[in-house]
């Protein structure tokens, strides 16, 4: 269920456990159909864009063309309507080729990953993808489905029904946090509702191994501008926050000792945390 690499086994085992808890949900509800979603997604910045956000249809029509996409090195084949891919302006741009006037209209992106297109298909079907976010009206806050405790068998060692999602991804050769792939593809496909509901699912993460967090923000830092800072702040926090377990990490040594872009900002970030401490004291 952990998807770490042998190098990240053979370190350390220590993991970061979130402060949120789940409750078990009384109602199953999509994230965009309930009435304060529109509040919650307006907590997170949004990036700056020329699109206005992608919604897509709760019931597509489903008469348009079938186009056939091949993802992935290992070309699997998906099948979509033509409405619902053109809920993306990047599916949009592509369908409106002269290439693609065929009666059989074929897309070939093999940087991609099956998995995570897997998703991006399902939400712009579905409006979510797996697991769902549910909301708990008794107790006014959201929850992954199968994470609540009593809901699913897959508990992870600490009992608190939360699992720790995660994704091989065939280009990179590592396995990262589903939503962290997801949020990357949703820049890519240029649907910024898919990325606030990304970010927000990985907020609700808990029991995350640290070799999984820091090689997922490795690849946040690499499929993420610099003007898109939201994902790369996520992984900052949550470092910062949970640094007595990092402190602990061979994992976070030797990636510290590698350095990068990524290392400077944490630097920075765990510099300003201490100046609002000292802010605070005085």
């Amino acid at each position: 269920m952990f998807g770490t690499s042998s190098k990240t086994t053979r370190q350390k085992n220590t993991s970061f456990s979130s402060k949120h808890r789940a409750g078990k949900s009384t109602k199953q509800r999509s994230f965009r159909d309930h009435p304060s979603a529109r509040r919650l997604e307006e907590a997170l910045p949004r990036t700056p864009t020329k699109q206005t956000d992608a919604s897509p249809q709760t019931s597509p029509t489903l008469t348009s063309a079938i186009v056939t996409l091949s993802i992935g090195p290992s070309q699997r084949l998906f099948a979509a309507h033509e409405d619902v891919l053109n809920h993306s302006p990047y599916f949009t741009a592509m369908l409106s080729s002269p290439f693609l006037n065929s009666p059989t209209k074929r897309i070939d992106l093999p940087t991609e990953e099956p998995e995570v297109f897997s998703s991006i298909l399902e939400y712009l079907y579905k409006g979510d993808y797996y697991p769902r976010l549910e909301y708990d009206k008794r107790r006014n806050s959201w929850a992954l489905e199968d994470t609540a405790p009593g809901n699913s068998p897959l508990l992870n060692k600490t009992g608190n029904g939360n699992i720790e999602s995660t994704v091989y991804l065939e280009n990179a050769g590592v396995s990262v946090l589903k939503d962290t792939a997801i949020y990357c593809a949703a820049l890519r496909f240029a649907l910024p509702e898919l990325q606030r509901l990304a970010l927000r699912k990985q907020g609700l993460q808990s029991g995350i191994m640290c070799g999984t967090i820091l090689t997922s923000c490795r690849y946040a830092y690499a499929n993420t501008p610099d003007e898109d800072g939201r994902l790369r702040a996520h992984y900052l926090a949550l470092i910062v926050r949970s640094r007595s377990t990092f402190k602990r990490s061979g994992t976070m040594q030797a990636e510290m000792e590698q350095g990068g872009k990524w290392a400077f900002d944490l630097f920075v970030a765990m510099v300003n945390h201490m100046d609002d401490i000292a802010s605070a004291r005085s």
